[in-house]
């Protein structure tokens, strides 16, 4: 089982060799790295010349935006399952190997899905309480880019990311490409399941709520509206999704907590902003 894995950046570079010290340190050698590069300089070639003598690597150009990045990468991958790590995330020892020991044992399954910490356990949102197969309800609560692997068959049957999704595509609508592209997947009736025990790392950045993240978080929402909207959620949904949200603001507001009740409230407009397009 060969994987690859699809990584674009823009304007990292010690993040990309925590990342590649992490694929170099795994026991599982059978993958290739594909990094589609969006800078506008040659910064990262020294670091990913020095790993490309250690395992596959190719690097690549594309245009501005996470999803024209990963559709460029998804041309060229030629692995059994296919993963998209981000340029600031690394993976804990022995990641790829427990991820093929689980596709290998049940091949009924054409994607799995994991969560992931800081490294320290603390972990952003919340995540499902056991493992489970993935729906369209339960799928925010389940997946994030980089804890998805996907049988090669799931990526040519769904096709491309949409590029009018996610950092960079130049629209309010910045974020949840990925559960867009796994809702696809299961309106094709593929078998999906987040496995609570692959746990994957990536920085923790809602831990405050100061205008960057705010204005971080407003592109989040606005996305995750949209793409409820485009995958036709019914009405009921939407309310009953933004709930937890408004009491988590109300909360806020009663304990005096005003700049996370703001960032609540910045957090639903943009999601009802998404919502109606």
């Amino acid at each position: 089982m060969k994987f690859s894995l699809v990584l674009a950046t823009v304007g990292r570079h010690d993040e990309i060799g925590l990342f590649l010290a992490s694929l170099d340190a795994q026991s599982y050698r059978d993958f290739e790295l594909i990094v589609v590069d969006q800078n506008d300089d040659d910064g990262l070639v020294p670091l990913l010349r020095m790993y490309g003598t250690k395992f596959a690597l190719r690097h690549v150009r594309s245009a501005r935006g996470l999803s024209r990045a990963r559709n460029v990468g998804l041309k060229l991958a030629s692995g059994d399952v296919i993963a998209f790590p981000d340029d600031d995330c690394w993976y804990p020892s022995g990641l790829l190997k427990q991820v093929a020991g689980i596709l290998n044992a049940d091949p009924a399954l054409d994607g799995i899905s994991g969560r992931f910490t800081d490294g320290e356990g603390r972990s952003d949102g919340r995540w499902l309480e056991r493992s489970m197969m993935l729906n369209r309800y339960n799928v925010w609560h389940g997946a994030t880019s980089i804890t998805i692997f996907l049988r090669r068959h799931v990526v040519a049957s769904v096709g491309q990311f949409n590029e009018s999704l996610g950092v960079g595509a130049g629209t309010a609508w910045g974020a949840s490409e990925e559960t867009d592209f796994l809702l696809r997947s299961l309106r094709r009736g593929h078998k999906l399941k987040f496995m609570r025990d692959l746990i994957l790392h990536h920085p923790v950045k809602t831990a405050g709520f100061d205008d960057s993240a705010r204005t971080r978080q407003q592109k989040y929402e606005a996305g995750i509206g949209r793409v409820m909207r485009i995958n036709a959620y019914p009405p009921w949904y939407f309310p009953f999704a933004c709930l937890r949200t408004f009491v988590g603001m109300l909360l806020a507001l009663g304990s005096g907590n005003f700049p996370k009740a703001r960032f609540k409230y910045v957090s639903i407009l943009a999601r009802v902003r998404g919502w109606r397009g």
